[in-house]
């Protein structure tokens, strides 16, 4: 394996093992809570210790695939009896499909909600490390919520007992962002004639976008959800930094697995931007070498101001002379 190549697997790996460490540090109960505090009507201006109770079970990272048909899985219990659910089983495979970050059920602050009469919502978490080029962010936030909606059939409801479809969230946070932001895009209803009243719930599709920019903001009231995950995705500061912000602003406790977590991201983000920085100034280095040889210096002569080899500047030439031709 060439060194371009290996160093190419090189980055692939850390970037997958860095996009783990994401999802695994946003899953986090206490960090999820943070962020329905902030996001999902129920629990707004409840204290997030509390939410912490209402996520059922044990979020699923990367296990759920998105595509249609796939979302569940179905066997039977003991009595014979029919169950569906999550498909969070052999992820392997189904290597390659597009699967859901993070996604787990809620729990209403009360089972008597008269809003909509659902106890239970379902929340999907997408981590993007800044807004995609090659597709509209909100068109794949509609498909995924769509997504969420559709899955439930045989699993949160059967036949055609549509209103026990739950509520759904599909939640995008985007880094690298020119200003921090947060919209909640959801169904309206305008009457075009006499208004009617249709039986339903207009508030089963949700998507939020949060905009979160690479500047930390201040510890307010309007910015705290920003700078909790702010702080926590930084490429920027250190893994101790991170900690003490998030232990004694946020009051949230920091297990070892926590630690550890944030200790490897640190550690791999340092990494990839390192070898990025490499990879630019490779790029750069062969720029000016080859600029030279078009301007007809010797190739002893453009050893001597890139400081390198007469055999390097010779293989970067040959490697790009049928370009140049």
């Amino acid at each position: 394996m060439n060194t371009e190549i290996a160093n190419a697997v090189n980055a692939a790996g850390d970037k997958a093992q860095y996009d783990t460490r994401v999802k695994r540090l946003l899953a986090q109960k206490i960090i999820l809570a943070h962020i329905l505090v902030k996001t999902v009507d129920e629990f707004k201006g409840m204290k997030p210790e509390d939410v912490v109770k209402y996520i059922e079970g044990e979020p699923s990272i990367s296990v759920v695939p998105v595509e249609p048909g796939l979302a569940n899985m179905e066997k039977t219990d003991a009595a014979g009896q029919r169950i569906v659910g999550l498909n969070t089983e052999n992820a392997e495979i189904n290597e390659g499909l597009v699967r859901f970050d993070i996604i787990f059920y809620v729990r209403m602050p009360s089972v008597d909600d008269t809003k909509n009469g659902l106890s239970q919502i379902i929340v999907n978490i997408e981590a993007q490390k800044d807004e995609p080029t090659e597709y509209k962010i909100l068109n794949r936030a509609i498909f995924y919520v769509s997504r969420l909606i559709s899955s439930q059939k045989e699993r949160d409801f059967v036949n055609t007992n549509y209103d026990d479809i739950k509520q759904v969230f599909s939640i995008w946070i985007c880094m690298n962002m020119d200003d921090n932001s947060l919209s909640h895009i959801h169904l309206t209803k305008d009457e075009m004639l006499k208004p009617c009243n249709w039986k339903g719930n207009l508030d089963l599709l949700n998507i939020v976008l949060i905009g979160i920019t690479n500047e930390i903001p201040e510890h307010d009231e309007k910015y705290e959800m920003h700078r909790l995950i702010g702080t926590l995705l930084s490429g920027e500061l250190k893994e101790q930094e991170k900690l003490d912000i998030i232990e004694h602003e946020y009051n949230i406790p920091i297990s070892q697995e926590f630690r550890e977590d944030v200790r490897i991201m640190c550690n791999l983000s340092t990494g990839i931007e390192e070898r990025a920085t490499e990879r630019a100034t490779e790029k750069t280095s062969e720029k000016f070498i080859l600029n030279m040889y078009k301007k007809g210096y010797t190739l002893d002569q453009i050893a001597d101001v890139a400081e390198t080899g007469v055999d390097e500047v010779e293989a970067i030439i040959k490697k790009k002379e049928p370009a140049m031709a």
